[in-house]
């Protein structure tokens, strides 16, 4: 009898590979599986696990499979059903400024445990792309916001107010904050700063900032340089603006320059940031000014630039980090009053700062 050839029995059709086209769905992992839908949402929930063994094996054979596939999860109807997105959104100034990329580490540290995620954002300290940031983010449903500053156009403070979830603002202290807020007042910081000059013996003290409207941050710096000024009876009129924030080493340079053209006598310059501090810095070692004895020159912020050069430079210095990790830990416990339909009253968290007198003074 002739021999016949022998048939593979029909397997059943594997799932098509994932591509840009077709990324990998829950019923692509039930067909591998070879379970329904309805057990993979489980098993991913944790509903399906249980104190049977053949239940708890079956779960782990689902997540590993997941693995494999390189499956995740869709958050959209789960959102939709939970009204949780798991989403934080977080808008900085900066990503290249490690005050801020601190501040937003911070954050997303005191978030880790809950499974909080941050959608972060960064506003290149123009309010206009703030607005259409928060605008793009609120689409996601983020349960909670935190932004940097309390300078915002009118229709992003609306669009704040309205959000319906948690907002904080974070590097100020603020007179109409919108919710809560975690900072310190950058205006009494500079002041304590020129106090302490004042007692070290300088009494023709300059500022050099960026232009007011650029930066909030920076012109509550100067208004907090010309208050003490006015206050210890000194000259408050020795002011140059450099340039739109961020202001940089080079503008520091540059300022340091035109300050002392301008004001010759000039005994001490205070920087709206540690940046153009070190640029001024740099600028009179080159010129041959000497620094402190020509000139002392102070920043602000505590960045590590500061500690880096010689002399190193007096500053106040921010826990920038710690900003981040108060708010995430302030959000935390906001977030939960409002799962349980509660509204957490608005609160201000201080955060200290403090003044480093170093050889540049």
């Amino acid at each position: 009898m002739p021999n016949r050839p022998q048939r593979t029995p029909p397997s059943s059709p594997k799932p098509p590979p994932a591509s840009p086209t077709h990324p990998v769905t829950m019923a692509d992992v039930a067909a591998r599986v070879g379970v329904s839908k309805m057990t993979v949402s489980r098993a991913l929930s944790h509903a399906g696990a249980s104190s049977r063994a053949t239940s708890q094996a079956l779960r782990q054979r689902i997540l590993q499979t997941c693995d494999e596939m390189g499956y995740v999860i869709d958050q959209t109807a789960r959102t939709f059903s939970t009204k949780r997105s798991g989403i934080v959104a977080a808008l900085i100034p900066a990503l290249n400024n490690s005050n801020f990329s601190d501040t937003a580490h911070g954050l997303t540290a005191a978030l880790e445990a809950s499974g909080l995620q941050v959608l972060l954002g960064y506003t290149d300290y123009d309010i206009h792309a703030e607005e259409r940031l928060l605008r793009a983010m609120l689409t996601r449903r983020p349960e909670g916001l935190v932004v940097a500053g309390g300078s915002h156009t009118p229709a992003a403070r609306e669009l704040l107010k309205a959000a319906g979830v948690p907002v904080i603002e974070t590097w100020d202290l603020l007179n109409d904050p919108i919710e809560h807020t975690v900072g310190f007042s950058n205006a009494d910081a500079v002041a304590d700063l020129v106090r302490q000059l004042h007692a070290k013996g300088y009494r023709r003290i300059a500022f050099l900032g960026g232009m007011p409207a650029s930066d909030a941050r920076g012109a509550d710096r100067r208004r907090g340089w010309e208050q003490a000024m006015r206050d210890l009876r000194l000259d408050p009129t020795r002011a140059l603006s450099v340039g739109a924030a961020p202001v940089s080493m080079a503008h520091g340079a540059q300022g340091v320059a035109q300050v002392l053209q301008r004001w010759p006598d000039t005994d001490a310059l205070v920087c709206v940031s540690d940046h153009p501090a070190f640029g001024a810095l740099a600028e009179c070692q080159r010129r041959g000014w000497a620094v402190p004895e020509r000139l002392a020159i102070a920043g602000f912020g505590g960045f590590e630039v500061g500690t880096a050069c010689h002399p190193q430079l007096t500053t106040v210095a921010v826990d920038c980090t710690g900003i981040g990790r108060a708010a995430g830990e302030l959000l935390l416990r906001a977030i939960a009053a409002a799962r349980s339909g509660r509204r957490l009253p608005p609160e201000t968290v201080m955060i200290p700062y403090r003044i480093e007198l170093r050889g540049s003074t």
